[in-house]
């Protein structure tokens, strides 16, 4: 065989690998096998900022409506302009002041007769049914009663009388010592007034209010059955809590 014909093996040289496929899409910053090295934090909603998310619209919704519902009290408020009514003690009465010689207790009967008014040019008041007033002497209440059921207009002044009756203990001695204090012509009682009223606005019966009232008279004497000079009256009025 001649040089031309000689056949010249080469070594055999292994073909490059075909191009393997990438595991993820082109652009895409994450594996399909979740491999951390290549993952890139994205985040992630929890249950935790959801109840913060409904903390804070339902704290906003509150805020909002306390806003709201003031502002329409201000408004009111200058509109009608509510004032307290006042009341002033103009006489007393006493019908019978005694021992029972039974169960040696005090009893007591009181005529009351009370000057309201009603200062409000937009608002009258309903006087409702549970009024409680009593007398006192010091801790003692001697006798009680209640105010009569009824309607006062705007800026009206009404006269109320009331009946006062009860009983205390320790007669004797209770007499006694209102007796002492007769004789220096300055007997001090306490009037405690606790009454339910209704506003009534327009046409408009709003809720339940209560005023509680506490006037403290001097008084010449305690004789029944005759007109009681009142030398001194300091009356307080406020709104029940």
């Amino acid at each position: 065989m001649s040089e031309h014909q000689r056949i010249r093996i080469h070594p055999e040289v292994e073909a490059p690998p075909p191009p393997t496929r990438p595991l993820v899409p082109r652009g895409s910053f994450r594996s399909e096998k979740g491999d951390p090295s290549t993952q890139a934090w994205q985040p992630q909603k929890s249950k935790r900022s959801c109840c913060c998310k409904c903390m804070w619209w339902t704290v906003s919704v509150i805020v909002v409506l306390f806003i709201i519902i003031a502002a329409c009290a201000g408004i009111l408020y200058l509109i009608f302009q509510p004032k307290i009514p006042k009341y002033s003690v103009d006489n007393l009465r006493i019908s019978d002041l005694r021992v029972n010689p039974l169960d040696l207790s005090l009893y007591a009967k009181f005529n009351v007769k009370i000057t309201a008014q009603n200062p409000n040019k937009k608002i009258g008041i309903y006087y409702e049914r549970g009024s409680r007033l009593s007398v006192w002497y010091k801790t003692t209440k001697l006798c009680q009663g209640s105010l009569p059921e009824l309607y006062q207009g705007h800026q009206n002044t009404t006269v109320l009388e009331v009946a006062l009756s009860g009983q205390s203990q320790y007669g004797n001695t209770l007499l006694s010592a209102l007796q002492e204090a007769q004789q220096t012509g300055r007997v001090p009682l306490d009037l405690k007034i606790d009454m339910p009223v209704r506003i009534k606005v327009g046409r408009l019966k709003l809720m339940k209010v209560g005023i509680l009232g506490d006037c403290m008279l001097i008084v010449n004497s305690l004789s029944t059955n005759s007109l009681i000079s009142i030398k001194a009256s300091t009356c307080k009025f406020k709104l029940k809590p």
